[in-house]
């Protein structure tokens, strides 16, 4: 294989907590040190938002190393994240970065939005009354009863989804209730990049170590003031909003906050829900084909030389 001649657009994945940002950083400097100036895609839905900067482990503008950077703090907590949105203008965002000249290095562990940009995905239309009164639904009852409809109307579709992902249930019964054909909430059965001159770099840790790392994580997240953030959100109506809400870890601190979970209950199901995200994200980039897997730390020099 030769390297391309053109600009290439990087993919840096896997779960959360496994040093990605580190590595997305690394690897767009020792591409400009080659003469391949390169600039960062965010692909993490959380990281769109204003203000979810703790729980989201977001890169503060000061730890960036001068590399610009897009799509961070993008939309209002009361915005809702739609992954078809987030396509149309991540691969607006590429292009931008391809017509400078430069690479493109998309990082995230958002596993739908990243294969969005990867692959080459075609969304069905939404039903802004009908997603309304699907979401009012899951408020009143909880996402067990919206999926037993689901399974009950597209077997294969529930078999790929987490039953209890409300936001993703919803969207697969919206699609069903349009009369469209839903994309199973999966990679299409043979996918066909976007860009040809694609590279994607994933970065694996034994799992021993992963849950002692995201654990960690968490503990931190509360004593850095992860309280005080989403008290701020709040004020910024976080609760009206139908993405941010809820968030693995804001809905836990909104839970504390509001006196229906101890400190302790808090963290622990954030834990535990963060456990069982990175799990999920293991597998849905596991499923990946051509990728070259990389412990944390790796020297991102030996990536940006190699074809």
């Amino acid at each position: 294989m030769t390297t391309p001649a053109g600009p290439r657009l990087w993919a840096v994945v896997g779960a959360t907590g496994t040093g990605k940002t580190a590595l997305s950083l690394d690897l767009a400097e020792a591409l400009a040190r080659r003469g391949r100036p390169a600039e960062i895609v965010n692909a993490d839905a959380m990281q769109l938002y204003r203000g979810m900067d703790i729980g989201t482990a977001k890169l503060p503008v000061a730890e960036r190393r001068g590399i610009r950077h897009h799509l961070l703090d993008v939309l209002d907590v009361t915005e809702e994240a739609a992954v078809a949105r987030y396509q149309d203008a991540a691969r607006a965002a590429i292009g931008d970065i391809h017509r400078r000249g430069a690479d493109a290095v998309l990082v995230g562990g958002s596993g739908l939005y990243v294969s969005s940009v990867l692959y080459d995905f075609r969304f069905p239309p939404r039903d802004a009354a009908l997603r309304a009164r699907l979401e009012s639904e899951l408020d009143a009852h909880g996402p067990g009863v919206l999926f037993e409809r689901l399974r009950t109307a597209d077997p294969i579709t529930a078999a790929r989804v987490d039953p209890r992902n409300g936001r993703r249930v919803v969207r697969a019964l919206e699609i069903l209730a349009m009369g469209q054909e839903t994309h199973g909430a999966a990679l299409p059965d043979e996918p066909v990049l976007w860009s040809p001159a694609t590279r994607v770099v994933g970065v694996a840790v034994p799992r021993d170590e992963l849950v002692g790392r995201l654990d960690a994580r968490v503990d931190a997240m509360w004593r850095g003031g992860l309280l005080d953030e989403v008290r701020h959100l709040q004020a910024a109506g976080i609760e009206r909003g139908v993405t941010a809400r809820r968030a693995i870890g804001y809905a836990q601190a909104l839970a504390e906050l509001a006196g229906a979970q101890t400190r302790e209950e808090a963290i622990a199901e954030t834990q535990a829900l963060t456990r069982r995200y990175a799990r999920r994200q293991v597998s849905w980039f596991r499923r990946y084909a051509d990728v070259t897997w990389v412990q944390p730390g790796h020297d991102a020099a030996s990536l940006a030389e190699s074809p």
